[in-house]
This record gives C-alpha cells, sequence and structure tokens, in this order.
C-alpha cells in the first residue's frame, strides 16, 4: 500500500515538475477552433463584369504595421508553413501558380549563403567557409496581392475576392545602390485561408483581439496601391507614369472600381 501511495506522489510530482505554466490568464482556444467558411459558389454565367487587380502592400504604413510585427511577422508565417510543408509556394517568374517549388528551390530562396575567406589556426592556410542564414523578415518590406473584382448578377452585388500573395525584397547593386524589387515567391490565397486561420492577428491596443489573418485579408484591414490592372498592353503603371502622376493614376483606379456598382445602377 505504502509502495503505491508513494509511486502515485512520484507520478504526480514529476507531471507537475514537467508541466509548463500558463503565459496568460486562460487557454486562448477561440481562434484555432473557429472554422473557416467557404466562399459562396459563382456561376460563370452570373459574373457579369471582372477586372484583375494587382496591388502593393507597404508593411511600413500605419494601418499596415501587424504584417511586420517582431514576434509574429507576416513574411515569418508564409516561410514556416512552407517549411514545414503546411503551405505550397509557386515560383515568382509569374502570377500564374504553374510552377509551384520543391524543397531544394525552397533552400535557395528562404536562406542567403554567403561564402567568406577564414585562416585555419593549425595549419595557416585559407579556406573558404559558407555562411547560411534565414532572409530577415525586416527586409520584406512590401507585399504584391492579386485580386479579381466581379459583379455577381446572382446577388447584385461587386465582390472582390483576393487571389495570390507575393512578399517583396530589395536588390542592390555591388555599391549599395538600389536597383528594383522583385517577388520572392507567390501563394495562391484560397489554398492559404485555413492556415491563416490559425493564427491571431497582433492588434496594438487590444491584446485579445480575436482576429486571425485569414479575418484580417477577407476584412480587407490593411491598405494598399494600385499598380497594374488588367489592360491591352499588359501594362504596370509605372511603365508610363511617375511621380504624382503615378499616384493619381491608381487613385483613379481604384475610384473607378467603386464608382461601378453605383453607375450601374443608376443608368
Amino acid at each position: 500500500m505504502k509502495y503505491s501511495i508513494l509511486v502515485l506522489f512520484f507520478v504526480l510530482f514529476c507531471g507537475a515538475a514537467e508541466a509548463q505554466p500558463l503565459d496568460d490568464i486562460v487557454e486562448r482556444k477561440l481562434v484555432s477552433q473557429r472554422r473557416v467558411l467557404a466562399y459562396p459558389p459563382v456561376r460563370e454565367g452570373d459574373i457579369f463584369w471582372e477586372e484583375r487587380v494587382w496591388r502593393v502592400l507597404d508593411v511600413r504604413e500605419k494601418m499596415n504595421l501587424p504584417f511586420a510585427y517582431p514576434v509574429q511577422p507576416f513574411f515569418g508565417l508564409l516561410a514556416e508553413g512552407a517549411l514545414n510543408g503546411d503551405l505550397t509556394l509557386y515560383s515568382a517568374e509569374d502570377d500564374s501558380f504553374a510552377f509551384p517549388l520543391d524543397k531544394s528551390d525552397l533552400d535557395g530562396i528562404l536562406f542567403r549563403r554567403d561564402t567568406f575567406e577564414v585562416i585555419n589556426p593549425v595549419t595557416q592556410a585559407r579556406e573558404l567557409r559558407v555562411a547560411i542564414d534565414e532572409i530577415d523578415y525586416e527586409k520584406v518590406r512590401r507585399f504584391r496581392i492579386k485580386e479579381v473584382w466581379f459583379f455577381d448578377e446572382q446577388r447584385s452585388a461587386l465582390q472582390v475576392r483576393i487571389i495570390g500573395i507575393a512578399p517583396l525584397i530589395e536588390v542592390f547593386d555591388d555599391h549599395g545602390n538600389f536597383r528594383y524589387e522583385r517577388p520572392l515567391f507567390w501563394v495562391h490565397y484560397p489554398s492559404i485561408r485555413e492556415y491563416l486561420a490559425q493564427f491571431k492577428v497582433y492588434i496594438p491596443g487590444n491584446d485579445s483581439t480575436t482576429l486571425s489573418w485569414e479575418d484580417w485579408m477577407e476584412l480587407r484591414f490593411f491598405s494598399s496601391t494600385i499598380y497594374k490592372t488588367s489592360n491591352i498592353h499588359d501594362r504596370a503603371l509605372r511603365e508610363y507614369l511617375q511621380g504624382v502622376d503615378l499616384l493619381h493614376e491608381a487613385d483613379k483606379r481604384k475610384q473607378e472600381i467603386f464608382n461601378f456598382e453605383q453607375d450601374l445602377w443608376s443608368r
């Protein structure tokens, strides 16, 4: 009997010692247990009007600061999901999601290899070493968003669906001068909604928010600028506009989309 009590005490004591303390006042489960609602079905014949839009989202803007939250940056979520096999990344050669990337491709995209020369302290010979570093999330300051705006005759409403997201990284020359920015990869947004719904968005001033990243994107709680719309020449706005003219044209395209539904019913 005494032996059984001692064994029970030992098991309870060890279990209590191994349990990790809760770093909160309650266990947070609302976000992880929430189900993602499927998009309502749309018939091809009900799409009266459609336009594809490409946007640029800058994480340095005040409204977009949650994308750069150091504890859990948005780029970090995408990279971690890809490395864990939860997400499929697609080539940045185009935005058609035609070329999925494999593990070897991910290593070349998400990690940087730098070769440097060192002196062997024993032989005093020069040797080449390779350092492998992850891409710093702070270097990903902008994202591209590809979306489709369409008018659904069945529901008599203008709607929008995000199709893809691509993190952008700046490219510099040997002298440190900025040359251009390029997408690292594309993710197919409808395919990652379930994944994004597992992670809570940090909102300044309210640590108890239960909004997930999927909620954040669907509610469009972000600021962005149009840099391209579908056109006969397949050109981005910056290819023929600069400076203030570029900003005015981007704002004009934005207003045209939002005014489409109102103009339709006022005819």
